[in-house]
């Protein structure tokens, strides 16, 4: 089973696209049963809000089921338990190794390091584009399916 946590800084427009997206990308190629998709905050600004309705809108427009949820926060506990934890931004990745301790088994990626682009996934809270960020999502989601 491959387990794998999406972070963004709450938990509510990144990250849940991600974690979605994946998992509809997962279940079209008939793995499903090979893994565990699940998506946190690094920050606590958003704690236990559903995700953001622009999100929503994408993922409904492209056709990919999402369930009421709400955003969780990273825990010292999820580097052990998962495969890969994969970032938004660099700021997600600094979070990250902060509350980790560092990185010794190399699980922390950016998410667009699987499209291969460096650089960060746009972020819609800040320019309204969630276009633009499920293009970002997309291309790395894919990327990540095919290097596992």
């Amino acid at each position: 089973m491959i387990k794998i946590l999406f972070v963004c800084h709450g938990n509510i427009c990144r990250s849940p696209m991600a974690e979605f997206v994946m998992k509809d990308l997962v279940r079209k190629a008939g793995r499903e049963g090979q893994c565990i998709i699940a998506s946190k905050a690094a920050r606590r600004d958003e704690l236990g809000h559903d995700t953001h309705y622009g999100t929503k809108t994408k993922l409904r427009q492209m056709g990919i089921p999402f369930e009421k949820r709400k955003a969780t926060l990273l825990s010292a506990s999820d580097y052990v338990a998962y495969d890969y934890l994969i970032a938004m931004d660099r700021e997600n990745v600094s979070d990250m190794l902060r509350l980790f301790g560092g990185d010794p088994e190399k699980k922390i990626y950016k998410l667009l390091d699987f499209a291969g682009e460096n650089r960060e996934v746009a972020d819609p809270w800040y320019t309204g584009n969630f276009d633009e960020t499920y293009a970002d999502v997309l291309r790395g989601c894919t990327g990540l399916l095919e290097r596992i």
